[in-house]
């Protein structure tokens, strides 16, 4: 009898972690999470919407992006709906075949940039092993995530093939109820002004992932002005030998009064939205 109570207590036990965790999950639920990874020099967003669809907007230089993804993807969930590879440079982009490896992929965006990257022809070449979607990226469309998030894309606005990859980076509003965050890839100062002439007032976000990893040939004053950011966030590696950020960049979120974070100082920076307030940290 003493065994059979035993064991009715380890299912009574068990019972109560489940609800547990269905309490916790649910409560979970009504949050947009949006994490900057820490991939060292390079970019990884991984955007979680309420609902649990999920997007990585690039995927950083090496297999590092995988240990990262680890630390804030559920540990059952073994699958992204989307991929946003905003540009083909290797920083961007070389972590993402890991990615294939491990996950099972929806769709992947590009910019359609030409380029020689041995890498990129590489992801190419598994997306097509693996059946994967590969979408060229326009001015106009909008991914759905479900629970009211929303990806916009404002860039590219027709063919890009020929231009130089960072004039060619896809840039992404992400939308939930009345905040936003904008990520911009390596999106340089020219592309930023166009962004302004074409949208105006409604570029205005709660977060700025600061382009071009905070260097100078990013971050346009007006741009800036015209986000109006709460946070900056430079995605960046410590010591690296761009000298990102650039003293200008950092000097200009400063003098403009915008709280500026940065991964080479405070590893993966998560940011939570409850649709009507953002906070990072």
């Amino acid at each position: 009898m003493k065994r059979v109570h035993r064991y009715a207590l380890y299912a009574l036990m068990i019972l109560v972690i489940g609800l547990g965790f269905a309490v916790y999950e649910r409560s979970r639920d009504r949050l947009l999470r949006v994490s900057v990874l820490d991939i060292g020099q390079g970019d990884a967003i991984y955007v979680r919407a309420p609902g649990g669809r999920d997007a990585l907007i690039d995927g950083g230089p090496d297999r590092s992006i995988l240990t990262r993804l680890g630390e804030v993807m559920p540990w059952y969930d073994r699958s992204i709906d989307v991929i946003v590879a905003t540009h083909p440079d290797s920083d961007h982009i070389g972590g993402l075949l890991s990615v294939l490896e491990r996950y099972h992929v929806g769709v992947i965006l590009e910019s359609g940039v030409s380029s020689d990257n041995v890498v990129d022809d590489g992801l190419a070449e598994r997306a097509r092993e693996k059946g994967i979607d590969r979408l060229l990226a326009r001015r106009g469309m909008s991914l759905d995530l479900g629970s009211n998030v929303v990806m916009d894309i404002l860039f590219p606005h027709g063919d890009v093939s020929h231009f130089e990859t960072n004039t060619a980076s896809i840039i992404v509003q992400l939308r939930y109820g009345s905040t936003s965050a904008m990520f911009t890839g390596d999106a340089p100062q020219s592309v930023e002004r166009a962004l302004i002439k074409t949208y105006g007032p409604s570029l205005k976000s709660n977060i700025l992932k600061a382009g071009h990893h905070g260097s100078r040939t990013s971050s346009d004053e007006s741009f800036v002005v015209a986000v109006s950011p709460d946070y900056a966030i430079i995605s960046a590696g410590i010591k690296n030998r761009y000298d990102h950020p650039h003293r200008e960049v950092t000097d200009l979120f400063d003098r403009l009064g915008i709280p500026l974070l940065r991964t080479y100082e405070s590893g993966t920076i998560s940011c939570l939205s409850d649709g009507i307030g953002m906070t990072c940290k």
